[in-house]
């Protein structure tokens, strides 16, 4: 599969002393939407800046859409949405969005249809003739959204694109990222909402103290700490002790001085078999199943282990790659 974003070893040092970024590789499959992940701090921002040559890398190999990083006429196929842009404000949003296509060298008309378009498409039609002073901050990240695609770009870079915008706005945008890759399209997302980004992204990375130490897709970071769990009323069988662990549970609303009314049963291996081996028995007894899944870590719980513990970084598994940070 060809590769959109190719990089590879890309450091950033300021003032010679403060190390932003430390050999960062990351490679992002054409029509995948990519998660970029990272504390505050991480050095997230300072890729993307170095990606659309807003900032110069210390060092640097690599290429964007098969070209150097800063090729000119592949910048023009590129759609970006920086972190904290500011718009002037007494553009309204339709001038907005046609001022970044002028700046692609789109001509009027062209850029007047697709700015339209756009306008409708991130719900600002009714706002397009109003100047951007007016607007709250998740307008103004919608019309940003507008601009970014307003080149009709194969890969569109955004940093933080649901920043300020209400829980309704945020689902649009979502369905907007997954229609961008049913189109084909790239997107390189760059955000700290986990729940979102594990909905819509085909693979992310984590970036931690100028590293990337987990990348791949959250199934493969997720393998080790996948698991069958089985809930049970009452109390767990004496068979199952070395298959795995148990932990008691109270049912909903009894207090701290109740009696665990039910024990939650976890299968240590993951084979579907093995699962359905040990439901066929707790039925065969008579007991009273409440629940039964394959449960995993979430990329949330994936996260916070990766930051907790920056010297070992994530876990690895098959097909993940893994990488410490000193």
């Amino acid at each position: 599969m060809a590769l959109a974003v190719d990089l590879s070893d890309v450091e950033k040092t300021y003032g010679g002393r403060v190390r932003a970024l430390r050999g960062v590789s990351v490679q992002v499959n054409e029509g995948e939407v990519f998660g970029f992940l990272g504390p505050n701090g991480a050095g997230k921002s300072t890729l993307v800046k170095i990606m659309m040559t807003v900032a110069r890398a210390t060092k640097l190999s690599g290429t964007i859409l098969g070209a150097p990083v800063g090729h000119k006429p592949t910048l023009a196929r590129v759609g970006y949405l920086p972190e904290h842009h500011r718009f002037p404000k007494y553009l309204t949003g339709r001038q907005v969005v046609e001022f970044f296509g002028a700046l692609a060298g789109m001509e009027r008309a062209a850029r007047k249809r697709r700015a339209s378009h756009l306008l409708d498409m991130v719900r600002m039609e009714d706002w397009a003739d109003r100047k951007v002073g007016t607007y709250s901050k998740g307008m103004q990240q919608r019309v940003g959204l507008a601009a970014s695609l307003v080149n009709d770009p194969r890969l569109i870079v955004l940093d933080e694109p649901t920043d300020g915008v209400d829980p309704v706005g945020r689902r649009e945008i979502r369905d907007m990222l997954i229609q961008m890759r049913n189109e084909g399209r790239t997107v390189f997302l760059n955000s700290h909402l986990l729940s979102e980004v594990e909905q819509v992204c085909n693979r992310v990375a984590i970036l931690v103290q100028g590293r990337v130490v987990a990348q791949g897709t959250i199934d493969e970071l997720t393998a080790a700490s996948r698991r069958f769990e089985i809930a049970i009323e009452g109390e767990p069988p004496a068979w199952w002790e070395p298959l795995g662990r148990v932990t008691r549970e109270r049912a909903p609303g009894q207090g701290l001085d109740a009696a665990p009314s039910a024990s939650r049963l976890v299968l240590l291996r993951t084979e579907a078999n093995g699962g359905q081996a040990s439901i066929d028995r707790l039925r065969a007894e008579g007991r009273t199943i409440l629940f039964a899944a394959t449960v995993r870590e979430s990329l949330e719980d994936l996260f916070i282990r990766a930051v907790a513990d920056p010297t070992t970084g994530v876990v690895s598994a098959p097909g993940a790659t893994i990488g410490g940070v000193s």
